[in-house]
């Protein structure tokens, strides 16, 4: 165990040795296969948890499991990526980001090869909860890596880029796999991102550095020459106590909760969006896949605009951004469930919600967090708004999955779904998130 958890751990410091011209070749080099590395890996590693969104009517529809039993499924992800993501926040800011994160990769790959042959519910709740516990160091490790090698003046920006992981992974979730689904069965839902996920983990291991100072680099502040926000004496504490710390601080508590309900929305979304697109709407599987790849796209755009709008404009204040882009992700849901059966209606609907959404994601579910918790513990932080953010998306795959199912009848032969109680949960999870974030109007970056 304690060689297991040296294999693992971040390396010591080293001396700065290199002369600035070496240290600066040095800093652009790793940080642009730093971003490419926690971006485009967080992004193609989402295929692996989001899978089983888009195989659920096919699954349904063959008899393997029922709308219920799939909320139970998607649920065990959920709940144990939620406590996974508390306890790999912490440990995140003690690790070697490069070894933790392909190799977390690569058994979430298998976990998702290994649900392509299970058709026992508990079976696929054991395996599916794996997966969200590997999942759970993705962000967690994402954030310690961009915190370590961006300053605290690029972070709104930083965040903002590695942001677009989210919709990365959904659009090739929704147009790639939902084709694979289309081509070859349900299987091939969980085959493909499995494959995926395989050459995702390699990728990082190739890309990833650990912290700059064990590779003999000055910390990024000084090097940047950026102290914007940070105490003029170092933290006397130990890491673990400005970890506790954070449980201390009332606006994170409140973070929690707004995330929690965000997350609602996000994952209903993620989750049923396929099949009410396909039920309530009337389109094939692959045009519902186009339809909510759309939205991803958007969301790419929103969560770059958030970091760039919510730092250029409103001087690192989270709060104005975050009602901003509340009311486009509301306005857009009202286009979605509510407008005509019009695809540029819902197509705007689509962009409105994915660009809104993604913008609040971005900063509820962590970078609001960062900004006000120590630089050394953003790891423990995002894994605080994580655990809650993620019991929101667990329960709400129990809620909608009961919902669903009680609105669901059969004439003749043939389904008919009732999906109006799911809407309105999931659109009064959004109004109690836009309210809970504009509590926190006053709260400003701390260190």
């Amino acid at each position: 165990m304690r060689a297991l958890l040296g294999f693992f751990a971040t390396g010591p410091d080293r001396p700065v040795t290199a002369d600035a011209a070496a240290v600066d070749a040095a800093y652009r080099r790793y940080r642009i296969r730093v971003m490419l590395a926690i971006t485009l890996g967080y992004g193609l590693i989402y295929t692996c948890r989001l899978a089983l969104g888009v195989v659920k009517k096919p699954l349904i529809d063959a008899g393997v499991f029922s709308p219920a039993e799939l909320g139970h499924i998607g649920s065990a992800l959920f709940y144990t990526y939620a406590i996974g993501k508390l306890t790999n926040g912490f440990l995140a800011d003690h690790a070697n980001i490069r070894r933790a994160l392909a190799i977390t990769f690569l058994l979430t790959a298998l976990c998702n090869l290994t649900m392509g042959f299970v058709t026992s519910v508990w079976m696929a709740v054991l395996v599916w909860g794996l997966n969200g516990w590997f999942q759970s160091f993705g962000a967690p490790g994402g954030v310690v890596a961009m915190t370590a090698w961006f300053s605290n003046r690029e972070r709104g920006r930083a965040y903002g880029v590695w942001s677009t992981a989210h919709s990365i992974g959904e659009g090739l979730t929704f147009l790639v796999v939902g084709s694979l689904v289309g081509w070859l069965g349900w299987q091939a839902g969980f085959f493909g991102p499995g494959l995926i996920g395989i050459a995702t983990a390699a990728g990082v291991w190739f890309l990833l550095q650990d912290r700059p100072q064990t590779l003999g680099l000055p910390p990024v502040n000084d090097w940047k020459g950026d102290h914007y926000g940070e105490k003029p004496k170092a933290d006397p504490r130990s890491v673990l106590a400005q970890q506790l710390h954070i449980l201390k601080l009332p606006a994170i508590w409140v973070l929690c909760l707004a995330s929690a309900t965000t997350y609602v929305t996000r994952y209903a979304i993620n989750s049923w969006g396929v099949l009410y697109l396909q039920e309530a709407r009337g389109y094939s599987l692959a045009m519902a896949g186009t339809l909510l790849m759309v939205s991803t796209v958007a969301g790419i755009v929103g969560a770059i605009s958030f970091g760039l709008l919510s730092d250029k404009l409103f001087q690192s204040r989270r709060p104005p951004a975050n009602l901003l882009f509340g009311v486009l992700e509301l306005i857009g849901m009202l286009l979605i469930f509510f407008g005509p059966n019009s695809v540029p209606l819902l197509l705007l609907g689509m962009v409105l919600f994915g660009a809104g959404m993604t913008g609040l994601v971005t900063s509820l579910g962590g970078l609001f967090a960062v900004d006000i918790a120590p630089k050394r513990v953003a790891g423990a932080a995002m894994g605080v708004i994580g655990i809650f953010s993620y019991v929101g998306a667990a329960l709400q795959e129990h809620v909608s999955g009961m919902l669903i199912d009680r609105g669901m009848t059969m004439v003749d032969g043939v389904r008919h779904y009732d999906f109006g109680p799911v809407i309105w949960f999931w659109i009064a999870a959004s109004v109690v998130s836009m309210v809970l974030a504009a509590t926190l109007w006053r709260t400003r970056l701390r260190d």
